[in-house]
């Protein structure tokens, strides 16, 4: 059961330490997403695999992947910021493709 608990924690260490180094690289990131929000928000995602699975990714590949979910919380806060004239034209815009 220890075991279990550390290797979660240290799941949730290397989550902390990639979201910390893409936010402070990236000023859309830093603008638009609360970083411990995100890491609680990413904390519950872990809990859907093991941390043995998480560990067992490298972390380049981990860092792409939280990566891929920070942009998509950074553009889904830009989109609420949007006026409905805005949200019409971004709509019509994303049809045409």
């Amino acid at each position: 059961m220890q075991e279990v608990y550390e290797d979660r924690e240290a799941a949730i260490a290397r989550i902390s330490k990639i979201v910390d180094n893409l936010i402070k690289g990236n000023s859309l990131y830093q603008e638009r997403l609360d970083k411990q929000e995100i890491i609680q928000h990413l904390i519950g995602l872990l809990d859907k695999f093991s941390p043995d699975f998480i560990n067992a990714i490298s972390d380049n590949e981990l860092a792409n992947r939280v990566d891929s979910i920070l942009v998509i919380e950074a553009v889904s806060e830009t989109l609420n910021d949007l006026t409905p004239e805005q949200i019409e034209m971004f709509d019509a815009a994303v049809k045409r493709r």
